[in-house]
């Protein structure tokens, strides 16, 4: 199968600083080609350099063999490059024809041809099997899912060959990933190159053909997926085996009982029976709508159980739960963990200057001890990479010295070299004393991470499993009729 992109030797400096070594890439028509490695490995470079925004300092981009030189992102445009980024670029109180459209609207007797801008929106949306909505509807009324449907309509309404994907399932729900898949090989069945940057290593295996990994702006290897393993893959990015990827789990007996709730209860969650005791991490598992997320903000105070007893306290709020030494580490870091433009100092004191904390702890000794990278409080959040805003939100809650941390998928939508620091971080926090509650929805990871492992299904606890059960054993619970 020949290459329909070749990009030979490239290299890219930033300020005298190399970012590019030389790197060399390609992808087929019809072909899912796979970029993945740590943030800061170049990946983000190598596909800007593709679409337009950066020209290289050296090398050669070809396109069916053919020399091509982008000096903007239009010129990769018409050649038919596309690229959609993770934070979509669409305009959410237009349609959904007049996004696909934007900037070349059909015209008739001089005037914007609606109708045919809605029928061939329509089509495309048809080739792609979406019927959920129609091209007449509002972006804004649309989910995470169905935007990036429209980000896919746009790339086909302007003839694509080459479609790349950044981090596509970051913002999406479990069951909306599945989704996603089937349009990746929509694209692939039409015979497109779609160049696939993901963290997620089940997406890998799930979608691969073949798979290049860079590190430090350097091209480490290429390989066809299905001759990788998942050890492998790991050692490949971080230089390290899959093995070491967990820290190892509590050698010693939990301490004393920190959170104990007994028959508590609100609209979504019943009869909830569990205790959360120092120096134990409890994974918190679950299917989507399973209740996992309920249950860490009712046990936070943010949505309160309205039954049951709770000790110390049932909270009523969220200054409740804070005071009663709870602290809840949120899935959507940047909307409801971090303020984006301010500083990672203020940030690191949002808590603490909010009035309930217990104590307060120094900000950059809190700072140090989550290892940010690099050590610079005055940094604005927003130009921190996903595992350091991480821990600008785990930074938050040491400040004020909780004694019981709830995590909501941590690792979401960070590298595999900050997942490991990550959770090194939440394992110390447990040896050092803290009752650990962990939601994720990389059942590897939170087999890897947990003590033991509560299971949820329909709002009720379904069983209990010790450390270290097998995915079948936890699928079985989450999933039983």
């Amino acid at each position: 199968m020949g290459a329909v992109l070749k990009m030979s030797g490239i290299g890219k400096s930033f300020l005298g600083v190399r970012v590019l070594h030389g790197v060399d890439f390609d992808v087929a028509a019809g072909q899912v080609h796979a970029v993945i490695g740590e943030n800061g490995a170049g990946k983000s470079t190598l596909m800007k350099i593709l679409a337009g925004v950066h020209q290289p300092d050296e090398g050669r981009i070809e396109l069916d063999g053919v020399p091509v030189s982008f000096k903007h992102p239009l010129d990769a445009q018409r050649a038919g490059v596309a690229i959609i980024y993770q934070e979509f670029t669409l305009l959410p109180e237009r349609t959904v024809a007049e996004n696909v459209f934007l900037g070349r609207e059909p015209t008739r007797r001089g005037l914007v041809d609606r109708k045919a801008m809605d029928n061939a929106t329509a089509e495309l949306l048809r080739s792609l099997g979406e019927d959920s909505f129609g091209p007449r509807a509002l972006v804004r009324r649309l989910s995470v899912a169905q935007q990036q449907v429209v980000e896919i309509v746009k790339a086909l309404a302007v003839d694509a060959r080459i479609v790349v994907m950044d981090e596509p399932t970051a913002a999406l729900a479990e069951h909306e990933v599945e989704l996603l898949y089937g349009l990746v090989r929509r694209l692939k069945e039409r015979g497109i190159a779609v160049v696939y940057i993901s963290h997620r290593l089940r997406e890998i295996f799930e979608l691969a053909d073949r798979v290049t990994v860079l590190k430090d702006g350097a091209l480490v290897a290429t390989e066809d997926a299905a001759d990788l393993t998942t050890g492998r893959l790991v050692h490949l990015m971080v230089g390290r085996e899959l093995t070491d990827y967990y820290p190892p789990r509590a050698s010693a007996p939990p301490g004393e009982v920190l959170l104990s709730v007994e028959d508590c209860g609100n609209d979504v969650l019943r009869d909830i029976t569990l205790e959360l005791r120092a120096g134990e991490i409890v994974g918190l598992a679950g299917l989507q709508g399973s209740g996992r997320t309920e249950l860490v903000k009712a046990l936070y105070g943010a949505e309160p159980f309205t039954r049951g007893t709770m000790t110390p306290v049932r909270p009523r709020g969220v200054r409740e739960g804070i005071a009663a030494g709870i602290g809840l580490v949120t899935e959507d870091r940047k909307a409801e963990g971090l303020v984006l433009r301010q500083s990672v100092r203020d940030n690191a004191l949002l808590v603490a200057r909010a009035g309930p904390a217990r104590r307060m702890t120094d900000v950059n000794w809190t700072l140090r001890r989550v290892r940010l990278s690099p050590p610079d409080p005055g940094k604005e959040a927003g130009y921190l990479s996903g595992g350091n805003q991480q821990k600008v939100v785990l930074a938050k809650w040491l400040t004020v010295g909780p004694k019981v941390l709830l995590f909501d998928e941590p690792t979401r939508g960070v590298d595999v070299g900050a997942k490991a620091a990550i959770h090194e971080l939440v394992r110390e926090l447990a040896e050092g004393g803290l009752a650990v509650l962990l939601i994720s929805s990389e059942l590897p990871e939170l087999i890897g991470m947990s003590d033991r492992v509560i299971v949820l299904r329909d709002g009720a606890i379904a069983g209990e499993l010790p450390g270290g059960p097998s995915e079948e054993a936890v699928m079985r619970l989450a999933a039983a009729s």
